[in-house]
């Protein structure tokens, strides 16, 4: 390549999915119109079945994606901003459609000029490659990209700078000694982060009736539970995947959730797509273990975390008696899974201990909307003048829940069950303890994740549930 020509006058091409922004426009469309109905199914096979230029066309005529909404790569922007500022012609050349295409250069408004698909030319590989050298010749051109798909125009570059590369386009970097352009975590680990481990504790509730039933020395029990809870988990995880690509817009507009890993693109939405898959035929083997009953307590359970994610989740106070619901389903689960005796008491309980969870959830977010702020809470069905009301909701239900205990505690059900049961009075204020301290740290602004996962995390809260722990294995002496 000829390094002998004066740098400001070598134009500098740029592609855009995987390079400019850390997504596929393509996959992030064709996403977004299946979930919108996923009937489109049909269309999306027919298009590629004309050709993938055609795709890409109906896609981004279709998909309503807007250009502010991508996760734009900072340090490569910071880059063509810099040489723009020398003298420099910046070029997008993308496969993308032309709107995609059209309205990133529109958005970002550095480039000099446009290259992209038309609806019978998919502007990749060595069609992108031979547009170029046509367009600037041989070693004419600085190029950055990150793909097998660039290695055509890596090789036809006068310089090529590789961001975020997939194995061919790195090992096509380091065999050439390129510029790599450093964009943070890759792939490996980030595929963890997207299931969302530290959310499985939530699925601790399917031991509570083991534990009720005093079970906790069968070993047979013991089993039937762990592999409930990691039944659960794997399937829980495979929803919270499709919930985050069905936010992916909601999300990149929230100051923290912006991060996660489909929202930032450190996780590319096909690696996504298996994950959940994989995860969720794991979850089905697991359920084959242990009663049938077990199978349609986990089907509903599926059911209703995807109309939560799709419906339910945008619907005012629906969505906090569905959480509340599906926390309840988990008990549930337990119970069936060991063939555990299901109290009434228990199922009460449980709604109104959980319900006021899910109400200090949606507090939280009202809180971080702003209370001046008009109009929904992105993706909810909350408005900023609802955060009182939430909050008062939410405090009754503590209440509630504490009152329930109690009368539980004085039932026959109860009497005949445990041999001390006066020793399970403390139950009822320790409850309260748990959930007015998560009220008042919400009402502080010092809440900044799940209720639940804050539980288990908080050493005040663990410290709570052991004293419970311990007044029940009393009760039972």
């Amino acid at each position: 390549m000829d390094h002998s020509i004066n740098t400001v006058q070598v134009p500098l091409c740029v592609d855009l999915d995987g390079t400019l922004v850390a997504t596929d426009t393509l996959w992030e469309g064709a996403i977004s119109i299946l979930l919108r109905n996923p009937l489109m199914v049909f269309h999306l096979a027919l298009w590629l079945f004309k050709g993938k230029a055609e795709l890409k066309h109906q896609v981004a005529t279709r998909s309503k994606r807007l250009a502010q909404d991508w996760p734009y790569r900072d340090e490569v922007i910071a880059r063509l901003k810099a040489e723009k500022e020398n003298g420099r012609s910046l070029v997008l050349v993308t496969g993308a459609a032309a709107p995609v295409a059209m309205a990133a250069v529109e958005h970002l408004g550095i480039f000099n000029e446009v290259l992209h698909s038309s609806r019978d030319n998919n502007l990749t590989r060595h069609r992108k490659r031979d547009l170029l050298v046509e367009r600037f010749g041989a070693g004419g051109f600085d190029y950055i990209g990150n793909s097998k798909d660039d290695i055509d125009v890596f090789d036809a570059a006068r310089t090529a700078i590789v961001v975020a590369p997939d194995r061919h386009a790195l090992k096509w970097q380091t065999d050439h000694g390129a510029e790599l352009i450093d964009t943070g975590p890759s792939n490996g680990w980030v595929s963890l982060k997207t299931i969302r481990m530290h959310q499985w504790a939530k699925n601790v509730l399917i031991a509570v009736p083991m534990v009720l039933n005093h079970d906790i020395a069968n070993w047979d029990i013991v089993l039937r539970t762990v592999i409930a809870f990691f039944a659960f988990s794997f399937l829980a995880s495979a929803v919270y995947i499709i919930n985050d690509l069905s936010d992916l817009q909601n999300d990149r507009a929230h100051p923290k959730k912006r991060m996660r890993p489909l929202a930032s693109g450190q996780l590319s939405i096909p690696r996504a797509l298996a994950i959940a898959l994989g995860l969720t035929v794991c979850s089905i083997l697991l359920s084959t273990l242990l009663p049938a009953q077990f199978m349609l307590v986990l089907g509903f359970y599926g059911l209703s975390t995807t109309a939560y994610t799709f419906i339910l989740k945008r619907k005012l106070l629906v969505d906090v008696f569905t959480l509340a619901g599906l926390y309840t389903v988990r008990i549930i689960a337990g119970s069936v899974a060991t063939g555990a005796d299901l109290s009434f008491w228990l199922l009460a309980f449980s709604i109104f201990f959980f319900l006021s969870l899910a109400l200090v959830k949606r507090y939280v977010e009202l809180n971080e909307f702003g209370l001046n702020e008009v109009g929904n809470v992105p993706g909810r069905g909350y408005m900023a003048v609802d955060f009182e009301m939430v909050g008062q909701a939410g405090v009754a239900s503590a209440f509630t829940a504490s009152l329930v205990l109690a009368l539980y505690i004085h039932s026959t059900e109860m009497q005949a069950m445990y041999t001390l049961p006066w020793a399970l009075w403390p139950l009822c204020p320790l409850v309260l303890y748990l959930l007015l301290r998560i009220w008042m740290l919400a009402r502080r602004s010092m809440l900044h994740e799940d209720p639940v996962v804050f539980i288990m995390r908080d050493w005040r809260s663990q410290l709570t549930m052991a004293a419970g722990m311990v007044l029940v294995f009393i009760g039972t002496l």
